[in-house]
């Protein structure tokens, strides 16, 4: 399991790149403080490293963490300033995302510091293939029976995967709703039911009678991949 070590004294940054890691299988240790780091790193060894350094002084922590790990290191800090990008970035920051900021952004930088890392990260789950479609979700791919590739918006995306990833089980409303929108007021729901519509309509089968995103009525949702008829690309289809 790739392991992740997510550094910054934002409760809120923690929950929701803690919880948006964890939905699509990493290993994940969330630090407040700059003075655990070291510890973590220790106890941990992340495969990547997702830091607010600034309270610390940026460029010091920044060549203290390059002296405890190789890990590719992902600075996110309150800051759009070129010249503090460059200084985060000379220091040995890998790359730099800037505050407030898109979960998926930091996600794809992750991925994409992942393949440059020697370090390596584990393989991603292989895409899933039924007779009503195939979806990849880390290339974020779903085609058709016919072979069309499906748009998904990215919040459609957001729940699709979260589902996807963990066939057969019940996901609650609260979860996906937290997740998703960072909230788990009953009162977003509405939220969810327009988003389950749109992807029904999109890649069921048929829409009205969905048999690969079920509601169970009052607490979740709950993705159907049909294991009977799974199989892997280029295996021979069943008869």
């Amino acid at each position: 399991m790739t392991e992740v070590l997510v550094v910054d004294p934002d409760r809120a940054v923690r929950r929701s790149v803690g919880a948006a890691l964890r939905d699509r299988g990493y290993g994940v240790e969330v630090v407040r403080q700059l003075s655990g780091v070291a510890g973590a790193v220790r106890r941990h060894r992340p495969d990547v490293v997702i830091i607010d350094p600034t309270s610390g002084g940026a460029e010091v922590v920044l060549r203290r963490l390059h002296g405890l790990t190789d890990a590719p290191i992902i600075v996110l800090a309150p800051s759009d300033d070129a010249w503090d990008k460059i200084a985060a970035l000379d220091a040995g920051a890998d790359d730099y995302v800037s505050k407030p900021f898109n979960v998926e952004e930091v996600l794809a930088r992750l991925r994409v510091a992942l393949r440059r890392s020697p370090i390596g990260a584990d393989p991603g789950p292989p895409p899933i293939v039924t007779t009503s479609f195939t979806v990849d979700v880390d290339d974020r791919r779903w085609l058709g029976q016919d072979g069309v590739e499906v748009r998904l918006t990215p919040v459609e995306w957001r729940i699709v995967e979260i589902l996807v990833r963990h066939p057969g089980r019940l996901v609650s409303h609260e979860e996906l709703l937290r997740t998703v929108w960072g909230t788990d007021e009953a009162g977003k729901a509405h939220y969810l039911r327009v988003h389950m519509a749109a992807i029904r309509r999109k890649v069921e089968p048929d829409p009205a009678h969905p048999r690969h995103f079920v509601t169970v009525p009052g607490i979740g949702l709950r993705f159907e991949p049909e294991p009977e008829l799974v199989r892997t690309p280029g295996a021979a289809a069943p008869h």
